[in-house]
């Protein structure tokens, strides 16, 4: 063998690929220090001289004059390297040198891996609107796109999951495109959650969570509710408002609306509250007759709905005068049908309020309050009154009662008897001259002559 292909061979032993299994791998955080082992222990440290290569090129000797803050070697003839970047990836070779051999003898081989992130995970739920807590939230049935991405070295893998009570599976999404994207159609309640974000760098296995709590807005689907009770004094009225179904609570106004040209005076129907339940206790002092009382419901969600009653003083209607013979049975009715809210209806003799006894019978028929009395009497003649009281204020009306005796009855008969009498004679009269027309018109020309 010739010396030039001696010196060929020995160059390309020294420059041979070093084998996987004499590599160690050491990985690092981007910005952290790191310290690379040299597997060289000699007895007498003093008496040897190191410098690590990487990919081949020195890059630290142990020479005082010529410190280095990034690289360094320690006593042991470790490599510290201080706030790793990404250009510090790669292969070092720790070498060694005594005062007795002067040739750099090769004894660690490890390989550096940097590692970035993950760093800058951000969210993206849209269409969304965000609370002051930082909360988000949408409308039922709308379209939400759920979007995430972060910085990671020298990749990650992202995966979307959710966490609520009615979802078995919490997982969404998983890839390692960016960004990793997932959408959930005519979002329902059951959607709603804490959204998680988890960012994995897939050669640290560092994992960073950014997570994201999402509600669901929905108001009621039905109008509210309005409706009242009177109170244990016929002047008093408890309106009530319910407007129940929808999330979260909405805001009630109950109000007295007034047309434009009218201008309230003294105190008027006015309240507000977040509730699904409105209670507003008034007296008729501040009630108004013809007058709408209007239960506005609002919710976060933009929809408004609402529900109203139109105040009315009670009237009741009936016939005024009733005439009956004495000893009879005769009922006197009334109907009321436009009170609002509705009139408690009462029969009245002077200002006594008659209850049900043998003599009076009382009775009730929707809208129609009858009194029957029995036996009539001389003493049962007179006026009485069907008599409506509401929150607003009471109306009566008032009903004249006349009883006659048999011995009225009887002249009433005998005029009739004369009357039908009279208007009989009338006929037959008429008759006669009808029949008998031609002679009576000769013996009135001649008499005429």
């Amino acid at each position: 063998m010739t010396l030039a292909a001696v010196v060929l061979y020995l160059l390309l032993l020294s420059h041979q690929t070093v084998s996987e299994e004499q590599v160690q791998y050491v990985i690092g955080e981007k910005g952290e220090n790191t310290t690379l082992q040299c597997l060289h222990q000699p007895v007498n440290m003093s008496s040897v001289l190191y410098q690590w290569k990487k990919d081949g090129a020195v890059v630290a000797t142990h020479n005082p004059s010529n410190p280095s803050e990034h690289l360094s070697i320690l006593n042991n003839g470790s490599l510290r390297i201080s706030g790793l970047l990404y250009i510090d990836e790669g292969l070092y070779t720790c070498e060694c040198q005594t005062k007795k051999d002067s040739s750099w003898q090769s004894h660690s081989n490890i390989q550096l891996k940097i590692a970035g992130g993950p760093t800058n995970i951000s969210l993206d739920i849209r269409p969304a609107t965000r609370l002051k807590n930082g909360t988000l939230f949408v409308n039922k049935s709308s379209d939400v796109y759920f979007s995430c991405s972060s910085e990671s070295y020298p990749s990650q893998n992202l995966t979307w999951t959710v966490e609520n009570l009615a979802q078995d599976n919490p997982d969404r999404a998983s890839g390692n495109t960016l960004p990793l994207e997932f959408s959930i159609s005519k979002i329902q309640p059951q959607d709603q959650g804490m959204y998680t974000c988890a960012s994995q760098n897939t050669l640290s296995m560092t994992t960073v969570n950014k997570s994201q709590e999402l509600l669901v807005y929905y108001a009621p689907e039905r109008h509210p509710e309005c409706r009242w009770e009177v109170g244990n004094e016929p002047s008093d009225v408890l309106f009530i408002c319910t407007w129940s179904g929808g999330y979260p609570v909405p805001s009630l106004h109950l109000q007295e609306v007034y047309e434009k040209s009218v201008i309230a005076k003294g105190p008027t129907i006015n309240s507000s509250q977040e509730t699904e339940h409105l209670e507003y206790r008034v007296n008729r002092h501040i009630l108004h007759d013809k007058e709408e009382v209007k239960c506005t419901g609002h919710h976060v969600t933009g929809v408004e709905k609402y529900c109203s009653f139109n105040l009315q003083i009670p009237y009741p209607s009936g016939d005024p005068l009733v005439t009956a013979l004495e000893g009879s049975t005769i009922t006197l009715s009334c109907s009321e049908t436009d009170a609002f809210p509705s009139a408690k209806t009462v029969w009245k003799k002077m200002n006594d309020v008659i209850n049900n006894t043998m003599k009076y019978i009382l009775s009730e028929n929707g809208p129609t309050y009858k009194l029957t009395i029995i036996n009539l009497t001389k003493d049962d003649a007179g006026v009485y009154y069907c008599y409506s009281e509401n929150p607003l204020g009471a109306r009566e009306l008032e009903v004249i009662l006349t009883v006659k005796t048999s011995a009225d009855n009887g002249g009433a008969v005998v005029g009739v008897f004369v009357s039908i009498l009279i208007m009989m004679m009338g006929i037959v009269v008429g008759v006669t001259v009808y029949s008998k027309r031609d002679k009576i018109c000769i013996v009135f020309f001649f008499l005429v002559v």
